[in-house]
């Protein structure tokens, strides 16, 4: 097996060289060219991993997500279009770099005259740490390694979770998740959210069809100020994504380790997103909403609403229900509909659990049938 093309950061992305010099601490010495080695193996990871699973993705959104990334790596403006004929061929240039890296291994980072595994996040950033830089690394949808290496920009602590917030990013891949969590560490990614918004902006305004995303644009003004909207968003918005993860941790307390077992052994694409949608509904009806609720937070109620979609809302249309009437007036509904469903979310996942011990070799299709049903029974 021949070893992984590594890539100069120069032809990654050559906007985006790391403006760093040496600092000497008990770590130990970090170079400049060292963190461009960095950059170098993160973006090469990046590419084993999108050369492997780009071919999941359905063709819309695998186009969408090359325009983007596109656009990210040549540094081009939102507010720029992409050359059609230079899009094309550098996705064909990109399609041809990841049959060369398919079958390759992972490589391992080299800092501070240390070897690390590529999963290695929580060893690396506490190299990294004093550098501002902060690095991710986990396991997401239907098994895509994903890595990243951004700048950090804060960070927080709220009770067990500590929070990285990182902006500016040198290395990333085709479809960046802009919150995760890694035990007990909250990433949250801006111009990865930054990014997202956009997109979601330039798709709507094709039909600007009304709805959820409209009255959160009317709510942050985007008429009449679009870029000070977008940031404006991020930022808010960040909190709304943080606070989701608040969730996830709360509903892992309650789930524990048989959840994260069960869920990575089910065959089924459409039983694991069902799975997903149903920890995200349990997390979201713990945490998010009724802190959304209690500040008032009405732009980011909107936010929120606009993204419940595909398999969660499938699930859960009394929750979609409830935002009709909170948005006519009427929150109490809403309010009705998250006390519901924290109980009923719970109980769904001590069944998944109970029938998933009872048969841990199935593939999933008793499991879809019981979250179908009893999300329609809500």
């Amino acid at each position: 097996m021949s070893p992984p093309r590594a890539l100069s950061c120069e032809k990654i992305h050559p906007f985006h060289f790391v403006p760093l010099f040496a600092k000497q601490t008990t770590e130990g010495c970090i170079l400049k060219p060292e963190i461009g080695n960095l950059v170098s193996a993160v973006q090469t990871n990046c590419n084993i991993s999108d050369a492997r699973h780009a071919g999941d993705m359905t063709l819309c959104n695998y186009l969408l997500d090359m325009r983007e990334f596109y656009r990210w790596e040549q540094g081009i403006a939102f507010s720029a279009i992409p050359e059609r004929e230079k899009v094309g061929k550098w996705i064909a240039e990109r399609e041809a770099l990841w049959q060369d890296l398919e079958n390759s291994e992972f490589m391992a980072l080299h800092l501070g005259g240390r070897r690390f595994e590529p999963f290695d996040a929580p060893g690396i950033n506490a190299v990294l740490a004093p550098h501002g830089l902060v690095y991710g690394a986990g396991i997401g949808r239907f098994g895509k390694p994903q890595f990243f290496l951004g700048e950090l920009k804060r960070e927080e602590r709220r009770d067990v979770a500590r929070i990285l917030i990182t902006d500016r990013e040198y290395a990333r891949d085709l479809s960046p998740a802009p919150a995760a969590l890694l035990e007990n560490t909250i990433y949250l990614r801006q111009e990865s959210l930054r990014r997202w918004l956009w997109e979601k902006i330039e798709t709507w305004g094709v039909r600007k069809p009304q709805g959820a995303f409209k009255e959160t644009l009317d709510a942050y003004g985007f008429a009449e100020d679009p870029p000070g909207a977008l940031q404006r968003m991020t930022e808010e918005e960040s909190e709304t994504l943080i606070l989701h993860e608040l969730g996830e941790i709360e509903a892992d307390r309650y789930l524990g380790n048989a959840w994260k077992e069960m869920r990575s052994g089910i065959g089924s694409r459409r039983a694991e997103l069902l799975v997903r949608a149903v920890r995200d509904n349990l997390a979201d009806c713990l945490v998010t909403l009724p802190a959304l609720l209690e500040r008032k937070a009405g732009a980011s109620i909107h936010f929120w609403f606009a993204n419940f979609d595909g398999m969660r809302r499938e699930i859960f249309p009394l929750l979609a229900s409830a935002y009709d009437g909170w948005n006519g007036g009427n929150a109490g509904l809403l309010r009705v509909a998250i006390r519901d469903g924290q109980d009923h979310w719970r109980v769904v996942c001590r069944q998944v659990l109970a029938l998933h011990g009872a048969d841990p070799g199935n593939d999933g299709g008793a499991i879809e049938s019981l979250i179908t049903a009893e999300g329609i029974r809500l």
